[in-house]
């Protein structure tokens, strides 16, 4: 069977290991709940799920017992076979499956394949037999069930989903596992699930006190705490002083916008969804911005602007409102209400490569400040319907390409993958457990300078079209927060760290001597307090280690007469007695570099 189906990235032999032990696991649940209703069961990254209608609620007893019921399978070296149907074959096979027959209703209009996905046009309805289970699939899969290792495939939650995603319809017990080459890889991918979980920034921003999300206030609406407060502003204070020092100006815009510039900006025709109910103000609607693009192109439009003033960066941290399923919100990285750290550039077409190698080797430069090193890049291109000329998107995206290449950035081609609007550069980052995190986004568009009608006077006295280039450099800053928080572990650089030093006094004694040192550090733009509670200094190390504070000095009588800290890392190292002005020192050259401990 071609690999044609198989997403591009995926090494083909794992995708048919776990799309194989989709179809295992399957055949397993409907030999023990030869009720169960079955819908889909695709590979997904390192691990494949199937969703189920039963009878009863699964129980981790039960995940047992199905998995006891799959290694059976496989050691039955059963072959997986292939079989071309009509689609009224199909719906014989699948006569007592209201699922089954829904999507191959769906097949046989041309409306969505056999994972429920859209698709152009009517596809070939294929089945695959493994033993005695049938299921309609495209493939691949494995040659029989005996190329799956019994000891490298685990079942490891169950949770609720709904048919198709949609809310209204029923909810399925849905089943993950993963599935790997040998029992060293599967273990090695559980201790990365034990150490992703140890690193959730939702427990961690519980335990650090950063930020929280109440009912009250509503889901997906975050609230800053002080301390994730403090870790903001020096991001933002950094992101202002890099991008005042490389030619930006900032721009502020409004949250709400009436409903004719969203018109004008195609956002109610292709982005609707996706916003919120219009507001009635004094009989006109106002919308919720979901995006800061409009507001930038009517400040550009404000005035004529000539080719002598170009290029033009517009940056701005705008607040932008976008509705998403309160089933797929999560924590930080998915929310409805987040700053956006864009930029709109405007350029004439000989400005263009400049410009966009200037924006990759920015938004390398900003991310590389966060101990960011491991990037990957995915260039799409020209979709299937797009606005704009040809040889504008062919001119584009070699200019992206260009720019990867000069980067020697590595990079993946995603043909069609643009926006009907322009191509663009995807830049993910790897963080500390190998996982990839989409941040950057560098994006031509052809629309919105029509759309707006935006010009500049060229040297020949006549109006010209700009080129415009979106930006988003971190993305959001609550979806950035988020993914610095689970790759420190919580533990940030020093320069980030709401707290830098806190300050133990071994008595009471000592106190006012803390003060005066913890003042002394503050004067220096070290942040630090004073541990006044009434805990044993130990307590007091382990209170400060858990908030992962980087530096703890303490002081007691010896300390106090000589005018030293006896200084501990949250790494558990004793640096020992150093006099206040080398501490001072020592941890401002960390902070200035952007440093490690």
């Amino acid at each position: 069977m071609s690999d044609k189906f198989i997403p591009q990235g995926y090494p083909p032999d794992l995708y048919k290991i776990r799309h194989s032990a989709a179809h295992i696991m399957a055949q397993a649940v409907l030999e023990l709940f030869p009720d169960a209703h079955i819908a889909i069961g695709p590979p997904i990254e390192d691990r494949f799920y199937y969703d189920f209608d039963l009878s009863r609620t699964l129980t981790p007893d039960d995940l047992t017992e199905i998995e006891n019921r799959m290694r059976k399978i496989m050691r039955g070296n059963h072959l997986f076979t292939r079989r071309l149907v009509t689609a009224e074959e199909a719906k014989t096979v699948f006569a007592d499956q209201p699922f089954k027959r829904e999507l191959i209703a769906g097949l046989e209009a041309g409306q969505v394949d056999e994972n429920g996905s859209p698709i152009s046009e009517a596809p070939e309805i294929t089945l695959y037999t493994q033993d005695t289970f049938t299921d309609l699939c495209r493939g691949p899969h494995v040659e029989h069930t005996g190329q799956i290792n019994p000891d490298s495939f685990k079942l490891l939650n169950v949770a609720g989903a709904y048919w198709r995603g949609d809310e209204h319809n029923p909810m399925l017990q849905r089943i993950y596992g993963t599935a790997w080459r040998t029992a060293e890889e599967l273990e090695q991918y559980l201790w990365r699930l034990e150490e992703a979980a140890r690193r959730d920034h939702r427990a961690l921003g519980k335990q650090l006190d950063l930020f929280s999300v109440n009912d009250e206030v509503g889901a997906g609406l975050i609230l800053w705490h002080p301390k994730g407060g403090q870790i903001r502003w020096a991001v933002e204070n950094f992101w202002q002083q890099l991008h005042q020092t490389h030619g930006y100006d900032f721009v502020y815009s409004p949250h709400i916008g009436k409903s004719t510039l969203w018109e004008t900006s195609g956002h109610l025709d292709f982005y609707a969804e996706s916003m919120y109910a219009p507001i009635d103000l004094d009989g006109q609607n106002y919308y919720l911005k979901p995006m800061n693009c409009p507001f930038h192109l009517h400040i550009y439009n404000s005035r004529t602007r000539s080719y002598r003033d170009l290029p033009l960066r517009f940056a701005e941290m705008g607040t932008v409102y976008r509705y998403e399923r309160s089933g797929t919100l999560h924590g930080l990285l998915r929310v409805r209400g987040f700053t956006q750290d864009d930029a709109h550039h405007f350029c004439t077409p000989d400005q263009v490569e400049d410009e966009i190698e200037f924006a990759l080797n920015f938004c390398l430069t900003m991310l590389r400040a966060f101990g960011f090193e491991d990037f990957q890049a995915y260039l799409s291109t020209r979709p299937e319907k797009f606005v704009g000329d040809i040889p504008n998107w062919e001119r584009a995206e070699a200019v992206l390409e260009a720019a990867l290449k000069k980067a020697k950035l590595p990079y993946d081609v995603d043909p069609g993958g643009g926006a009907f609007y322009g191509p663009k550069i995807d830049l993910k980052v790897k963080d500390a457990l190998n996982r990839e995190w989409q941040l950057s986004t560098i994006q031509f568009d052809f629309n919105l300078p029509e759309r707006f009608d935006i010009a500049y006077v060229g040297e020949d006295g006549e109006r010209h079209r700009p080129y415009m280039v979106h930006r988003a450099l971190l993305g959001s800053m609550e979806r950035f927060f988020g993914v610095l928080i689970e790759h420190y572990a919580g533990a940030f650089p020093v320069w980030l760290c709401p707290v830098q030093a806190v300050v133990i006094p071994i008595t009471d004694d000592q106190l006012n001597y803390c003060k005066s040192v913890a003042a002394r550090l503050n004067a220096a733009n070290i942040r630090a307090q004073v541990d006044t509670s009434g805990s044993r200094m130990g307590n007091k190390i382990r209170q400060a280690q858990e908030q992962k504070i980087p530096y703890m000095l303490v002081a007691g009588k010896r300390e106090v007469e000589n005018n030293t800290v006896s200084v501990r890392l949250r790494t558990e190292e004793d640096l020992g007695a150093l006099k206040l002005e080398d501490f001072i020192a020592r941890a401002g050259k960390i902070i200035a570099e952007k440093a490690g401990l």
